[in-house]
């Protein structure tokens, strides 16, 4: 923050700098101690090109009709109409318009963004951790979910919002965090050379302490906060969604939004803070979040979710009995293991069958929480890019939930208002090399100027599950929020009772291993496939957000995978099983896995025909239900679908007994740890063809079914999560069945 005041008591940063460029400003700062997480941080030259994107006209992006996806009306969209992306040049002291893209999506936007993007190096070259030529920076709002979800809003933005701003970085400052020196880079090097001279001059001193003391509002009651929460827990009861993301927001006036980011820089440190603004817009973000959404270097990519969150205590001792208890509750771990392995499958669609891999397990340790936190890396498929990782993943799991499709439409549906910036993204992009970082826009002030006056607002949340408590929940939003709420002037430090800890991380170990090397088969979407290419095994996407981990299963055994989506625009509605049949004999897959999933069986009604299709021995080639596939098998065998007697349970590890019959045949002893992801079972008697063979200990809910003479088998739980150590031999076991097809 010193080296940024430098530069504006120097003319080079600010509204004295505009001979240089525009008053807008990027600072990208990694607060607290120096870690594999807090590396550098950039202050960004005078910008003279930026992007912005703002929500279409209602004529070409109306907002969906009144709906209820919490209670399973589900409304998907084959696509959104372009976004329109206006790329603006700064002369004579003002931004002009220069072109204007039309993108199909966020990958589309940064791809085309390279024809308006030199690509020849920086003369003066920054940190190697860094772009080495001109990139983009700025922030991206959560409303962008309109162009990488299937849904269309029905609380959408006001026509005109904005929605993302970026600029064009041509040079700046970096300071390295453990030695906290400065270094000039950039192309200007009448900029350059004053900047360099500017970093040794003394700091003028700026008072950022007082806040302007004023009151706010909330947009959500603590009661209407309560009632969402306990809206979700009974969506999950009937098992439409695992975990959803609800949250509030706090307004209010300010002095200043950079004196906002001042203080909280002071009193919140964190390695993923940002804050830019748009000075003509009147308009800025000032972000302590401590949470990365991707880095990527252009061929391997990364995400740390955070999921789960106690208090820092009165003292170290305190603190780590709270970490403590942390670690070892089960709805944190439960929240926690279900993120990680939404995020495992986000990073699958665009990566390296076999290389997705949890790398590390921690405490992270800010100024007032602490938070458990997974680092999953992968490396980029051949024909993906860091644009495609970010649309892939955009926005983050931690502030959505499971399944994501779904969860976005409960968020829209519950919270009845845009987000807007709250739970987006800041962060940079190279999009020739692809070299890019976005943090998770949480903890974060959005504020907007009228007149001379500024106005902001805070948002804040939690993921709820079942197990969520709705007054805890309520509790735990406010004091999320309470750091930046003391920093705008909304409350007073001393009514706030948030103890202040040491910063620091505490490594736990991880369950899942890195990948073994071996030789992995290929994943392709159906409607990507070539005619006549090879099929492989085929398995059918009911709309969740762990089918990607389970072909990556498959293809870790050497498998080809072809997904079919079961649910959605990109469906085939071929349900007729004439029809179905042919489909199948044209693919010729050796096997058929029918996926998890939202809902009841009927919910997926391609589901359920091939699940017909396999019991009445129409499909000669062996057959797999996982969840609600299982629940498909099940149900076409006569059985029922029920809610779950003892209540669902979603990313918990339970110790499942079997008869070592079907695919626990080869296995020694009768027991495994495997997760449960479900809300409803199958209910278990013996007067059916497909014969029981797995049931939770305990409760003896169904957990597995077989047939007694063909190669059709269903297991109620997830072999493939991170929570299943020793899930993957089943997945052998079914891949090993030979194929009559």
């Amino acid at each position: 923050m010193a080296c940024a005041q430098r530069l504006v008591d120097a003319g080079l940063l600010g509204k004295m700098a505009l001979r240089f460029g525009a008053p807008d400003r990027v600072l990208l700062l990694s607060g607290g101690p120096a870690s594999h997480l807090a590396t550098w941080s950039l202050i960004a030259s005078p910008a003279r090109k930026r992007v912005v994107v703002r929500q279409p006209s209602r004529d070409l992006l109306a907002a969906a009709p009144s709906h209820s996806p919490l209670n399973g009306d589900v409304r998907l969209v084959p696509q959104t109409p372009p976004l329109r992306a206006e790329v603006e040049e700064w002369k004579h002291g003002s931004w002009y318009h220069s072109a204007t893209i039309k993108a199909n999506n966020l990958e589309d936007l940064f791809n085309k963004l390279k024809a308006h993007t030199t690509a020849e190096p920086f003369a003066n070259t920054p940190s190697p951790s860094l772009p080495q030529r001109p990139f983009w920076s700025g922030a991206l709002a959560y409303d962008l979910v309109q162009w990488t979800q299937p849904i269309r809003l029905q609380h959408p933005p006001q026509e005109g919002a904005l929605l993302a701003v970026l600029w064009q970085v041509d040079g700046g400052v970096i300071v390295d965090q453990k030695t906290d020196t400065p270094s000039v880079f950039g192309n200007d090097e009448d900029w350059m050379r004053q900047a360099e001279w500017a970093m040794n001059e003394p700091t003028s001193k700026v008072e950022y302490a007082h806040p302007l003391q004023t009151r706010e509002s909330v947009t959500h009651t603590d009661e209407t906060h309560q009632d969402n929460i306990e809206a979700v827990r009974q969506g999950i009861v009937r098992g439409q969604v695992y975990q959803v993301n609800i949250g509030k927001h706090w307004q209010g006036d300010i002095d200043h939004p950079f004196a906002v980011f001042n203080r909280l820089v002071k009193n919140n440190p964190a390695p993923f803070s940002a804050y830019v603004e748009a000075e003509d817009f009147g308009f800025a973000l000032a972000s302590s979040s401590p949470e990365s959404l991707l880095t990527s270097d252009g061929t391997s990519i990364r995400t740390s979710p955070i999921k789960g969150t106690c208090p820092q205590g009165a003292n170290e001792q305190e603190s780590a009995a709270l970490r403590t208890a942390m670690i070892s509750d089960e709805k944190e771990r439960a929240e926690h293991r279900m993120l990680v392995d939404l995020m495992r499958n986000d990073l699958t669609t665009i990566a390296e069958p076999g290389s997705v891999a949890v790398d590390r397990f921690d405490v992270e340790a800010y100024a007032n929480v602490q938070h458990l936190v997974s680092h999953i890396s992968a490396s980029l498929a051949p024909n993906a890019s860091a644009a495609a990782a970010l649309q892939s993943i955009f926005p983050g799991g931690s502030i959505t939930g499971c399944p994501r499709t779904v969860v976005c439409a409960v968020i829209d549906e519950l919270e009845k208002m845009p987000r807007s910036f709250w739970t987006g993204s800041i962060g940079y992009i190279d999009v020739h090399q692809g070299r890019s970082a976005w943090n998770i826009l949480i903890r974060t002030l959005e504020a907007h100027r009228s007149g001379t006056n500024w106005r902001a607002s805070v948002g804040a949340g939690g993921g709820i599950t079942i197990a969520s408590n709705p007054v805890k929940e309520v509790e735990e939003a406010a004091w999320k929020g309470a750091a930046l709420r003391v920093a705008a002037g909304w409350m007073r430090q001393e009514h706030v009772m948030l103890p202040t800890g040491q910063l620091g991380i505490h490594p736990i170990d991880s369950r899942l291993p890195s990948p073994s090397g071996q030789v992995c088969g290929s994943i392709q979407r159906l409607e990507d496939a070539e005619e006549g290419g090879v099929t492989g095994v085929l398995f059918v996407d009911n709309l969740d957000s762990f089918s990607y981990n389970i072909a990556d299963a498959v293809a870790r055994f050497g498998h080809n995978v072809t997904i079919m989506q079961g649910r959605g625009p990109k469906s085939k509605q071929a349900n007729e099983p004439e029809t179905l049949l042919k489909l199948i004999q044209a693919l010729k897959p050796t096997h058929l896995i029918l996926g998890p999933g939202p809902g009841t069986p009927s919910d997926a009604p391609l589901t359920q025909a091939l699940a017909r299709m396999a019991l009445s021995g129409q499909l000669a080639l062996p057959v797999l239900g996982i969840c609600l596939g299982h629940q498909a098998l099940a149900q076409a065998d006569g059985r029922t679908i029920v809610a779950s007697p003892h209540g669902p349970v979603h990313g918990v590890p339970t110790t499942i007994q079997h008869d070592n019959t079907g695919l626990f045949e080869h296995l020694q002893g009768n027991q495994m740890l495997l997760t449960r992801y479900n809300s409803l079972v199958v209910t278990d008697d013996d007067q059916h063809t497909l014969i029981p063979n797995a049931v939770e200990e305990g409760t003896s809910l169904n957990m597995g079914l077989r047939h007694p003479t063909q190669p059709i088998h269903g297991v109620q739980i997830h072999p493939e999560s991170v929570g299943s150590p020793d899930g993957l031999v089943l997945i052998d076991a079914f891949l090993r069945i030979p194929s009559d097809g």
